[in-house]
């Protein structure tokens, strides 16, 4: 935005605080409410990457769709306020999800994957928003039972410093659904150009994820809560977990017991009678 000139920002700031009006509005209409000429939106368009005004006029609608997709789920919820009926839905949605996702798994792709993560130098993991619990318990998990894995945290704006540090053999696993996040999308093709092995984890074959992967996880997370539905995910990624510690065996025991150790000498979790389970 500072960067812009001022008939480019005032149409940068139309467009930004009244997504919903330029879905409907003529390249007229918005050209005098800019205070700028027909031929300067088109202009504009065209520097955003887009066709034209009828390009960002769609871009507009899908935001308005998404908007309206967001509310429908908040009225869906609001309909199933009674507590039997939305949590009788959740179970059943969360239950297809988990079927579906893990029907779809190739048998052959999922060992080459765990042989990936099981063997890399390092394996970095990256997801944001609604993805960064899932991120955060994946690279938690593999952590215990194998070293050398990394979480990229963006939010600390250190991306570009963190990619710089990606070396080429590693493995670099990337977690994004729809709307998605343009660091997540982004690191994944900075790593692939730098010779890591990509993984993703997303929603479908549209995802940009997708067409930057060489292995590609489909999760189902429809429901009818707000927010899509993330049990598929944690149910897949502690899945690959479990499966990269079997693939190690005597080193993933020898990391876990050192986690043990360092977990009871830095007294991190209460002491329970009985109890050999400290995580």
């Amino acid at each position: 935005m500072p960067d812009l000139a001022k008939g480019q920002h005032r149409m940068a700031e139309l467009l930004l605080t009244d997504p919903e009006g330029t879905a409907f509005r003529t390249i007229a209409q918005t050209a005098e409410l800019a205070g700028v000429h027909q031929s300067s939106v088109v202009r504009f368009a065209k520097s955003l990457g887009l066709d034209g005004y009828p390009a960002l006029v769609r871009l507009c609608r899908e935001h308005l769709s998404d908007q309206a997709h967001m509310v429908r789920r908040f009225d869906q919820a609001q309909r199933d306020s009674k507590p039997e009926n939305l949590l009788a839905r959740v179970v059943d949605h969360d239950q297809q999800n988990l079927a579906r996702t893990f029907a779809r798994i190739d048998p052959l792709q999922w060992a080459e994957i765990v042989e990936l993560v099981a063997t890399a130098p390092r394996v970095h993991v990256i997801g944001l928003r609604k993805c960064l619990s899932v991120a955060q318990l994946l690279a938690y998990l593999l952590r215990l039972v194998r070293p050398g894995v990394h979480q990229l945290a963006p939010v600390t704006g250190q991306l570009a410093d963190e990619i710089h540090e990606l070396e080429a053999g590693e493995v670099f696993i990337a977690i994004s659904i729809r709307r998605y996040t343009a660091d997540t999308v982004n690191a994944l093709e900075a790593a692939r150009r730098r010779g890591l092995t990509t993984i993703a984890l997303t929603d479908n074959a549209a995802s940009p994820l997708s067409n930057q992967a060489q292995h590609t996880l489909f999760v189902d997370c429809e429901g009818v809560t707000i927010l899509r539905s993330l049990t598929a995910f944690v149910s897949l990624v502690q899945a690959l977990s479990t499966a990269v510690a079997l693939r190690l065996g005597t080193q993933s025991r020898s990391e876990l017991i050192t986690d043990e150790e360092m977990l009871a000498d830095l007294h991190v979790y209460t002491d329970e009678p009985g109890s050999t389970d400290l995580r």
